[in-house]
């Protein structure tokens, strides 16, 4: 087995199409007004379904997912950091070291937490 979809609910899956295909400058490779999937890089996908369709009924809270890229440096963080920030995205935490890493946070239409980070120790 090789998990290779996220899925993301979300309140309206084209507002969030949208935020998606600015914040990562791809298009949809399915769309519907229920369901919208990108392709993320070979063999992984990332989806965003419309909360009050899915099967069966989820009680999870907006916000209670998260989606993480990587980047090879921390001048990619920063500079993302920076292109993020300059395009009106909501910024929870500014770059910053972590135990995994360095990076920072953001948040999509629906709460749910976008993360960029190169990885490495606390230390470096």
């Amino acid at each position: 087995m090789k998990p290779n979809i996220v899925i993301f609910y979300v309140n309206d899956p084209t507002a969030s199409a949208r935020f998606y295909g600015r914040l990562f400058e791809i298009n949809p490779i399915e769309q519907s007004p229920g369901f919208v999937m990108f392709a993320l890089s070979p063999g992984m996908m990332f989806a965003l379904w419309k909360r009050q369709e899915v099967a069966p009924a989820v009680s999870a809270m907006p916000g209670a997912a998260e989606l993480t890229v990587t980047v090879d440096s921390r001048d990619a963080v920063d500079i993302t950091f920076e292109k993020w920030q300059s395009d009106g995205i909501t910024i929870t935490l500014a770059p910053t070291r972590l135990d995994f890493g360095y990076g920072f946070a953001a948040r999509d239409l629906d709460g749910h937490v976008v993360r960029v980070f190169t990885p490495g120790s606390a230390d470096s």
